[in-house]
């Protein structure tokens, strides 16, 4: 064979190899949720991390319903990872509420406390949970952990939500321009501090928001459905408007995946969402929340990956 041959065969073999590496690139999914709350853009920050520390991987942040919703697509395999509460976690590996099979969903870490939200203003004539009665109330978007929440709260104060309330199922900015239109009264809403949405509302020209107290409702709810919320307060500085700290209940959020997922990828998941938690931290505040000493198995309320469990051994997290 001739050296010009030889050097073709060399080009086109390496031209080859170029296009195999580019050809095994990472797609990741990550569900979040509505463009008005927490999720979506921590979930949009994480994926940036992602692309910027794992080469050839591109994530992309996708618009949920909420944590029922993201738990059902990374079941399906249609998710890769998963924003999610932990009492639709545990709902979803026990096949209970709106879960009708058990699914293999697995923890990969402890993020930030949850803050149910029952939101309202001024005229509506609501300043406790048992005044909605009769109410055009939303209970939050379909396949949302917020409406799973939402209907244990109104349970624990005696309301039936399908015939003491005019229930709507609207996600946080479409129950947020609701209220302003005057479409309904109030509205239940469970997400970080501060929320997107409820900010909008609270900053609204001659509007004047309200959170109503729900802290004496925690123990309630805890012995119905196991001991997975927690007395909690949404300061009043949280948003602009209110006149005194609001005394709430907090669930805990965790990054979630499905069980088959690769320890290997599990591993890298986990140490890059707690490692750089300060650059995540650049798109939200939330991300300050999410610590070290939080990774405990009381509080992920799942099973963990064996992949995130293997992070932890390494750098000393002891989870029980």
């Amino acid at each position: 064979m001739s050296t010009k041959s030889l050097l073709l065969g060399a080009v086109l073999a390496a031209g080859l190899t170029v296009a195999g590496a580019a050809g095994a690139q990472t797609t990741l999914s990550i569900a979040t949720g509505g463009t008005g709350g927490v999720y979506y853009p921590l979930g949009g920050g994480y994926g940036n991390i992602l692309g910027k520390e794992l080469p050839g991987t591109t994530a992309t942040a996708q618009v949920t319903g909420g944590s029922v919703a993201n738990l059902q697509l990374i079941g399906s395999g249609k998710a890769d990872i998963a924003f999610s509460q932990v009492d639709a976690a545990w709902d979803a590996i026990h096949g209970k509420d709106k879960f009708p099979t058990k699914l293999p969903i697995r923890a990969l870490a402890v993020l930030y406390p949850n803050h149910m939200h029952v939101v309202t203003v001024e005229g509506t004539g609501i300043n406790k949970i048992e005044d909605m009665k009769g109410k055009r109330v939303s209970t939050g978007s379909p396949g949302s952990a917020t409406e799973v929440y939402a209907i244990r709260v109104l349970e624990a104060a005696g309301l039936d939500h399908e015939k003491d309330i005019k229930k709507e199922r609207l996600g946080v900015a479409e129950s947020a321009n609701a209220v302003k239109d005057k479409k309904i009264d109030a509205f239940f809403w469970v997400g970080g501090l501060p929320t997107a949405g409820v900010t909008d509302l609270a900053s609204t020209p001659n509007t004047k928001i309200k959170i109503l107290d729900i802290a004496q409702l925690t123990d309630k709810m805890n012995a119905k459905y196991g001991k997975l919320y927690a007395p909690a307060v949404i300061p009043a500085a949280t948003y602009k408007g209110m006149d005194k700290d609001a005394q709430n209940n907090s669930v805990w959020n965790i990054l979630a995946v499905n069980a088959s997922m690769s320890d290997d990828m599990a591993y890298k998941l986990t140490k890059i969402m707690i490692e750089k938690r300060a650059d995540l931290a650049l798109v939200h505040a939330e991300a300050k929340n999410i610590k070290p000493e939080w990774q405990t198995s009381s509080r992920a309320g799942i099973d963990w990956h064996p992949g995130a469990l293997k992070y932890f051994k390494e750098v000393g997290i002891k989870v029980e």
